[in-house]
């Protein structure tokens, strides 16, 4: 959206817009802000989930992409290795985001779509996670979990405001944020720390009445809007409380013991996939964001055709195939009233670039598993014109049942993709 260039007043300085919003502008959904109680018909409905991973260092073509489209197209050496879970995935080519160049920049903007990560002044747009879990997310104890297989810093999930949202890299922190249930001391605590959040928002709010005196229309408007956002934010901090004295739920697993040698991200993953299948298991949360970082193989996807080099990646990038097959065999054996948690679970699984050898990001490796679609086809589009990917987040949008036909570059559905 642009805004008009104002000449006839001063600009406003930074500090002045600071001190009148307060930095809850680049607020993430919080964990706790889901409200306590869930409407009577939100009981009987169907639990549609979403799960988004992105594998950052690429992934190679030529061992991913299907020759042939269509559903008799024969499995590539990649999707072999998924080949039981065939009818319950599609793989698409010859999609990317419109003007999300940059290289390895781009692996910021894999949810969000948001064009030109590379240039100065970049401000990211809200990821696609955090945009359904503003609407589904009160539906859980956390709205969402950001994940992430990699060093501190690292996430696919931002805000509104585009700041990003960090995430959490220790699959044993997870299981017990999820399932550990903390002493009558520390519930207050946690009570505390929301009534407090709640004060400060006020704070915010009144701030923020007296800066919108000085603005232009249109400013004014932008913060009717925001002060809207804080008077939610308010709502679900209230109700939040009630979650805090609500016991957790009981699993019989154990807590993962973390694995620190960065070169053992496979395992990694492995791990993170096993307590995000008890997440959703559990319907603790719908939403998850994960963050893949491969970079300790950032030199061998460099491979210059080198068939040395590109066997050992080869090697690397089949065990992560291994591991998705696992998490997608994981949901598939758990039953859910009469359908699978696959059934009820979208898997989004790809790379920010078509070929990390040129740092190229168009022809995206793209697969989309579960979630009660008509899969098991190859959906080719233009190689030279590629199809915008934010359709398919469309798609999952509105299988959540979001009334959304549009994010970010995605105007309208997937092509060839329906609903089973």
């Amino acid at each position: 959206m642009n805004f008009p260039h104002i000449s006839d007043r001063p600009a406003l300085g930074r500090r002045t817009f600071l001190q009148g919003i307060g930095t809850t502008i680049a607020l993430p959904l919080l964990e706790a802000m889901a409200p306590a109680f869930v409407k009577a018909a939100d009981a009987a409905e169907v639990p549609r989930r979403m799960v988004a991973i992105e594998t950052n260092m690429g992934i190679m073509p030529q061992f991913f992409f299907p020759e042939k489209s269509g559903r008799d197209y024969a499995l590539s050496p990649y999707l072999e290795r998924l080949k039981d879970h065939r009818e319950h995935f599609t793989v698409f080519s010859g999609v990317s985001h419109p003007g999300v160049t940059g290289g390895h920049t781009a692996e910021r903007c894999f949810l969000t779509g948001t064009p030109h990560p590379e240039r100065g002044g970049f401000r990211n747009g809200v990821s696609l996670d955090q945009f359904a879990a503003e609407q589904v997310g009160n539906r859980t104890r956390y709205p969402s979990l950001v994940l992430a297989m990699s060093n501190e810093g690292s996430t696919l999930s931002y805000t509104r405001s585009g700041a990003p949202i960090p995430s959490e890299r220790s699959p044993r922190k997870l299981f017990e944020k999820l399932f550990t249930q903390g002493n009558p001391a520390e519930v207050e605590a946690n009570v505390e720390a929301l009534r407090q959040g709640r004060s400060m928002l006020d704070f915010v709010g009144e701030q923020s009445r007296r800066l919108n005196q000085s603005l232009s229309k249109s400013d004014q408007a932008r913060m009717d809007e925001y002060l809207t956002s804080v008077r939610e934010l308010e709502k679900r901090l209230h109700s939040s409380e009630e979650w805090e004295h609500r016991p957790k739920p009981v699993v019989t697993a154990k807590a993962p013991e973390d694995i620190e040698d960065a070169r053992e991200f496979v395992a990694k993953t492995k791990l993170m996939f096993d307590v995000m299948k008890l997440a959703l298991e559990t319907d603790s949360t719908r939403i998850i964001s994960l963050f893949i970082d491969t970079t300790v193989i950032h030199n061998i996807t460099h491979h210059g055709n080198r068939p040395e080099a590109i066997a050992e990646l080869r090697g690397k990038e089949e065990a992560q195939f291994d591991a998705l097959g696992g998490f997608l065999a994981a949901l598939s054996a758990t039953r859910e009233e009469s359908q699978t948690l696959l059934d009820q679970t979208m898997v989004l699984y790809g790379t920010p670039m078509g070929s990390a050898n040129s740092h190229s990001n168009v022809n995206l490796p793209v697969l989309f598993a579960g979630g009660g679609f008509r899969h098991g086809q190859h959906l080719a589009f233009d190689q030279e014109n590629n199809h915008p990917l934010a359709t398919l987040y469309v798609s999952m949008l509105q299988r959540l049942g979001l009334s959304s036909d549009s994010f970010s570059s995605g105007k309208g559905t997937m092509r060839g993709l329906e609903m089973a």
